[in-house]
Formats: C-alpha cells, sequence, structure tokens
C-alpha cells in the first residue's frame, strides 16, 4: 500500500468476529484492509472448533460440508460423581483451518485486501486518522477495528477496558488425540467440578480414532497444563483406555472469555470486537463482528466517525446479547463456588427429564429453572447459596 493512500477501515486480527466485521464493511461500500500476525489464515489453528447450531444461527451463517469434520446430536453435561444431562442439539467438529480457509476467500469476493504474516506494533491517532505501524509498513485510515484477540494490547494501548471481569478468562489447553474408536460417540461431553475449576473439562468426538480433550479454567493462572495432565488420566481410566494407547498428535493453548462480560467497546474512531471485547464463541463472536462492521460502514458512509456515532455497536450488541451473558457468568460463577456434592445435587434434578420447557429468552429462562429445581427438587435450591460465597 502507498504511505500516502488512506483506507476507510483497517481490522486487526482474523477472528471469526474480525472476519464478520471486515466482510460486512465492504459488501457496504467500505473500503477495507484486515491484517493478521498468522503466517496464514488458521495456521496454526485456533483451539476453538466446536459449535453448536443455535449458535451459530445466530450469526445466519450456513453451516457448510467443506469444514465440518463430525456431526453430534448434542451434549451431555456430567457432574463430578457421573449424573449425566442430556442435551439434544445438533454439533459440530470442525477444521478450523478449512473454515478459516472459506472466509478468507469470501472476504477476497468482498474486496477485503487480506493481508498475513502482519503485526500491528501501534496505533496512533494523527489528525483526525490514524497510523498503524506494522511489520509490513505504515497504513492509514479512518477508523480501525480491534478484532485481535483475548487480551489485545491494541486495546489496552487505546485506553479501553473491554471486559469487566478480564481476570475470569477461562485458560485452555486442548490436545488433538488418538485411539482406537476414541471418535465415534455421538454427543459431545463436558465434565465440571473441581478438576477444572470455574469452567469445565472437555471430550469432543472428531469421528473414528481421532477427538480432542481439553481443560478450561478460571483463576489459576495461564498454563493450565497440570490441569491438563490429570484429566487426560482420569479420562483414560473413565473410557478404559491404557494411557499408553491415547496417542496425542498436537496440543492447544489459548483462553475463552467466557466469563468476562464487555465493557468499553468503543471511542472516537475505534472499535473493539470478538475475543478482544470478551464475546465468546464462534457463532456469537461471529453475529458481533456482523454489527460492527455494519456500524463501521455507516458511519464511514456518513463520515462521522465519532465515539458517539460507533455507541450504536455496543447498544445493538447488548440489546441482543447483554442478558444472556450476564445470566451465563452467574451460572458459571454459581459452578466455580459450589463443592463436587452440591454440582452433583444440582445436576440430578435434571438429569432424565424433559427440558424443553426451559427454552426461552436467557432472563426468561434463568427464572424458568429456578422454578424448575423447586418443582422437582426443593432441597436443591440450597445449593444457590453458593453465590453468597466470597472467594
Amino acid at each position: 500500500m502507498n504511505r500516502n493512500t488512506v483506507t476507510d477501515i483497517v481490522v486487526i486480527g482474523a477472528s471469526p468476529a474480525g472476519i464478520m466485521a471486515a466482510r460486512e464493511a465492504a459488501q457496504r461500500g467500505a473500503s477495507v484492509i484486515l491484517v493478521d500476525a498468522k503466517e496464514a489464515m488458521g495456521k496454526p489453528p485456533h483451539p476453538a472448533n466446536t459449535f453448536f447450531r443455535f449458535m451459530m444461527d445466530r450469526s445466519g451463517e450456513p453451516i457448510l460440508d467443506e469444514y465440518v469434520v463430525n456431526r453430534l446430536k448434542g451434549m451431555k453435561i456430567i457432574s463430578p460423581c457421573g449424573i449425566a444431562v442430556d442435551i439434544e442439539t445438533p454439533g459440530y467438529f470442525i477444521d478450523r483451518h478449512l473454515f478459516d480457509r472459506h472466509y478468507q476467500e469470501e472476504l477476497v469476493e468482498s474486496g477485503v485486501d487480506v493481508r498475513v504474516g502482519v503485526e500491528v506494533l501501534a496505533v496512533i491517532p494523527s489528525g483526525g486518522l490514524f497510523k498503524l505501524s506494522t511489520s509490513g509498513g505504515i497504513l492509514v485510515s479512518r477508523l480501525v477495528i480491534a478484532a485481535d484477540g483475548i487480551g489485545s494490547k491494541i486495546a489496552a494501548r487505546m485506553g479501553l477496558n473491554t471486559t469487566r471481569y478480564p481476570g475470569d478468562i477461562a485458560w485452555a489447553m486442548e490436545a488433538e488425540v488418538r485411539a482406537p474408536g476414541i471418535g465415534e460417540p455421538d454427543m459431545f461431553e463436558y465434565y465440571i467440578g473441581r478438576h477444572s475449576p470455574g469452567w469445565k473439562s472437555t471430550y469432543s468426538p472428531a469421528g473414528g480414532d481421532r477427538a480432542t480433550l481439553g481443560v478450561y479454567v478460571r483463576r489459576h493462572g495461564r498454563d493450565v497444563s497440570g490441569f491438563f495432565d490429570r484429566w487426560l488420566k482420569q479420562f483414560a481410566k473413565m473410557k478404559g483406555y491404557p494411557i499408553g494407547d491415547i496417542e496425542i498428535i498436537s496440543r492447544l493453548t489459548g483462553g475463552d472469555p467466557i466469563a468476562t462480560v464487555p465493557g468499553q467497546l468503543v471511542s472516537d474512531g475505534f472499535m473493539v470486537t470478538g475475543g478482544a471485547a470478551g464475546q465468546s464463541g464462534i457463532g456469537y463472536g461471529m453475529r458481533a463482528g456482523q454489527i460492527c462492521g455494519e456500524v463501521a460502514a455507516a458511519a464511514v458512509a456518513e463520515d462521522d466517525l465519532s465515539k458517539q456515532r460507533l455507541e450504536e455497536y455496543q447498544k445493538r450488541w447488548r440489546s441482543e446479547f447483554a442478558s444472556e451473558y450476564w445470566m451465563g457468568r452467574m451460572g458459571l460463577e454459581l459452578v466455580r463456588k459450589m463443592t463436587d456434592k452440591e454440582i452433583d445435587t444440582m445436576v440430578s434434578v435434571f438429569a432424565g427429564r424433559d427440558l424443553s420447557c426451559l427454552r426461552s429468552t436467557p432472563l426468561v429462562q434463568g427464572m424458568k429453572t429456578g422454578l424448575f429445581v423447586a418443582r422437582h427438587k426443593p432441597a436443591a435450591l440450597w445449593t444457590y447459596r453458593a453465590l453468597l460465597r466470597r472467594k
């Protein structure tokens, strides 16, 4: 790019949210450059490689055979003593590299200038524009969208507190594993309890002899390898595999802002979306990016890049998602504070029951859940007192 050329929007980071923000803005007439520090989109891959249809439905994006590795019929939520709640809802194990490559092609078709292997070193406001110092030279932009993932240095340098509870990122380690028949079950399995404090241990069948195993841990630092090693041994024993029969093909680490709750997302000429904004999940992140890109393009067209104009993005996101994220945080905090015995008690209320009556908006769903517990096992309501514990 010529140093004197000004583009409308630079998107930093080819996350699902960044991809959607760039695509939506370009399709609405803005000139867009997307830069990503990785050598290629999806390489190395992000550990997030599963989603459910209800999540992707929020973005309206189709789910394509070209990147789906395995289709599953739902999930099992399993308590420390092995009580399971089955939830049937279509789920997908994806090849994240193929997923990212598909969307890279869409970006190019939409007119986005995609530049990989480019690291953004600084974003400097200059006379109503932004100068971006990158490993590939200087870029000049009217508006910048940070979509560079958890712990975004760009957003922090711009003075934004993008998450309300940054200390509650769930740090993760996932491993792709191979063993006879390990990928054959038709449900994801999520295990909650003190073995993976604050969130979950996971078993995601990829079909045949492949699967991924993972841990997501809150408030125990970034290095969760010890939790993963213990989970691997527990899983092998539980499923009847000699530990030596489970071959680890690769390990990936990362973070999930599942309970951080988004905070400040805009300032003059600057927006934050996706993991950098505490907007977790592939499908939910994509929807957030769509809203971000739509508002960005409109603001560019109106030549009004003020914080007040860009706050439309924050308002629209809150309207669609805020109650869901707050309810999610409350639920995860409840699980984090519960003892394993209390988790067993709570999960036992739902095991083997028809849960279709609980489907609703997040707020109504929370109320219905409380009434459901009161009806089927009133004594289990005492487990809710865990929320009052200070830890």
